[in-house]
């Protein structure tokens, strides 16, 4: 089972994405961790890639998208695969949809976890560190989770924040990126929604906005 995963920031993506990795035994492969693979291993592409990243500039899709394609071909990913974080606009959904195409890969599933723009926002700003376990889940906008005052929910720990977590005018950036519905993230995610029918593809829309139990249960349920 090949799978797309679309979600913004503060959607519980990479939650969702880790329990349907153990769920089916399917890599879960984000794009930054292609980039820094191949980077680190020194590969033709890698090296070309970080030609463009050292001078701040974006790596061209011709140079993304094999690298990409060279992973999704992997021995572990014979079995399916899980793509994360590309692609990111309109212009690299159809590119990597004709580059499957041609390598004989067939895209099954593409997920898309839909949660309001503000309510992906305040999940970001409300998250709270324990300084006992980071793993302990506390978050001031979710009612499940949220903490005891400034105590941690689980242990009673010190909470502190992550700067990136209250850096509104980053967050706004990323979220522009993805909501963009004409050349966005959100415009790829829609334009494989508007071939699905064509490409035998399942577009699997999931309400981000419950807890993670009952996403978990509406995305399952779907597959």
């Amino acid at each position: 089972m090949n799978i797309l995963f679309f979600g913004p920031n503060g959607s519980g993506k990479g939650t969702q994405g880790a329990i349907l990795k153990d769920k089916y035994n399917t890599p879960h492969i984000e794009s930054g961790a292609i980039f820094r693979d191949n980077i680190k291993g020194g590969t033709e592409l890698g090296t070309q890639a970080k030609e463009y990243i050292d001078k701040g500039e974006l790596v061209p899709d011709d140079i993304t998208i094999p690298m990409i394609l060279d992973r999704l071909q992997k021995d572990d990913c014979k079995g399916g695969w899980l793509l994360d974080g590309f692609p990111r606009n309109k212009v690299q959904a159809v590119k990597l949809d004709e580059s499957l195409t041609e390598a004989g890969m067939k895209l099954d599933i593409v997920v898309e976890i839909v949660l309001d723009r503000e309510i992906a926002k305040n999940r970001i700003m409300g998250r709270r560190l324990c300084a006992n376990d980071n793993n302990h889940p506390n978050n001031i906008f979710i009612d499940a989770i949220k903490p005891d005052g400034d105590k941690c929910r689980v242990c009673g720990g010190e909470l502190t924040t992550r700067d990136d977590d209250q850096d509104e005018e980053a967050i706004n950036k990323r979220h522009g990126i993805y909501y963009d519905t004409d050349t966005g993230t959100l415009a790829s995610a829609y334009y494989f929604k508007d071939i699905a029918g064509k490409k035998g593809i399942n577009y699997v829309p999931v309400d981000g906005a419950p807890a993670i139990q009952e996403i978990t249960a509406e995305l399952l349920s779907k597959l």
